[in-house]
C-alpha cells in the first residue's frame, strides 16, 4: 500500500507485540495480494487483464470491498468510480509512476470510454465479476480501510478488545485505553486554517476516521497543484474546493470510500448527501479568507455530545 502502520494495544498473556504485529501485517498482506495494482500477479491485475466477457471468482474479501464499492458508486452518481485505473496511470497516481503533465484531452476520452462502474456485472450471490472489455479496476479509494477492519476483527477474534490501529493515517479504535479513557485522536491541522480555531478531538470506540485530501498526493503543473482524487465525471483531478474531508464510521472502508466520494462531490452536494444518509463528516473548504470548516449534521452532533 505504500504506507506504514502503527498499533497500540492492550496485550493479554501470551498475545506479545510479535504475535499482534504478525496478526496486523497478514491481514495488510492478503489485501495487497488481492487489491494491490502495484502487484503483477494479484487478483485485480488478473482481472484487469481479463479478456471481454471473462468472469473472475473473487476472494471474499474482495467481494465485500466490490460490493461496497458499487453501493457508494450508485449513492454518489458516479462521483466514486473503482473503474478509473487507466485514468489513474494517465495521471501519474498508479504503478506507472509520476508524470510531468497532465495527458492529452483525447487520452483522458479513451480512457474515460473504457472505464464506468456501471458496465461491470457484479454476481454478488457466486462472489464474481465479468470483465466487459478493457475496463481497468482501481480500488485505492477503499481497500486500505478494508486492510483496518480485516486486522482490527482478526485482533478482537484474538481476545484483544483495547486497541488503536492506524494505517497510512486512517485509524480504527476499540474499547479503551489502560487508564480508562478513550482513544483519543487529533484531527490533522493544516496550513491556512485559522490561528484560534479549535483542534478537533474524536473519541474512538468502536469507530473509524478517514481522511482524504487535496495535500498528500499530488502533481504541480505550471504553479498549480492537481490532487490525485479524480473526478470520474471529467476524467481530471476534482476542482471543488476542498482541502480536506474526514469521515467517521463504525467500518473504515465505508469512512474511506465516503471521504474519495465527498473530496469529488465538494463541500455544498457532498453534505446534503451525508444529511441524507447520516454521515459524520468534516470539510475543510479553500476560501479566499482561507480555509473554512463545514460540518454534517451527524457530525456536528458528535461535537455537541
Amino acid at each position: 500500500m505504500g504506507v506504514t502502520w502503527t498499533l497500540r494495544a492492550v496485550t493479554l498473556p501470551g498475545l506479545g507485540p510479535e504475535v499482534l504485529a504478525r496478526t496486523v501485517q497478514g491481514r495488510l498482506d492478503a489485501v495487497v495480494a488481492e487489491m494491490s495494482t502495484w502487484e503483477p500477479f494479484s487478483h485485480i491485475s488478473a482481472f484487469n487483464r481479463a479478456p471481454a466477457g471473462a468472469w473472475l471468482d473473487l476472494p471474499e474479501g474482495f467481494a465485500r470491498v466490490m460490493a461496497c464499492a458499487l453501493e457508494v458508486a450508485a449513492l454518489g452518481q458516479g462521483a466514486f468510480d473503482p473503474t478509473l485505473g487507466r485514468l489513474t496511470d494517465l495521471w501519474g497516481f498508479g504503478p506507472a509512476g509520476p508524470v510531468q503533465a497532465p495527458p492529452p484531452s483525447a487520452l483522458i476520452e479513451e480512457a474515460l470510454a473504457s472505464a464506468g462502474w456501471r458496465r461491470l456485472e457484479f454476481d454478488a450471490r457466486q462472489g464474481r465479476l465479468r470483465q466487459p472489455g478493457g475496463l481497468a479496476l482501481d480500488l485505492s479509494g477503499i481497500a486500505k480501510g478494508f486492510g483496518i477492519d480485516l486486522a482490527a476483527r482478526a485482533l478482537l477474534r484474538l481476545g484483544v478488545r483495547h486497541f488503536l490501529l492506524e494505517v497510512g493515517g486512517e485509524l480504527r479504535g476499540e474499547g479503551l485505553k489502560p487508564d480508562g479513557l478513550p482513544w483519543w485522536v487529533a484531527l490533522e491541522r493544516l496550513e491556512g486554517e485559522a490561528a484560534g480555531h479549535t483542534p478537533v478531538v474524536l473519541a474512538l470506540c468502536g469507530q473509524s476516521v478517514a481522511t482524504s485530501g487535496d495535500y498528500r498526493r499530488y502533481m504541480i503543473h505550471k504553479g498549480q497543484r492537481l490532487a490525485h482524487t479524480l473526478d470520474p465525471r471529467t476524467g481530471t483531478p476534482s476542482e471543488r474546493g476542498v482541502a480536506c474531508v474526514n469521515v467517521l464510521h463504525g467500518e473504515a472502508m465505508v469512512a474511506d470510500a465516503w471521504c474519495t466520494l465527498l473530496s469529488v462531490l465538494g463541500a455544498e452536494a457532498g453534505l446534503e448527501l451525508c444529511a441524507a444518509h447520516g454521515v459524520a463528516a468534516r470539510f475543510l473548504v479553500h476560501t479566499k479568507k482561507g480555509l473554512e470548516e463545514r460540518l454534517s449534521p451527524a457530525f456536528q452532533a458528535l461535537l455537541d455530545d
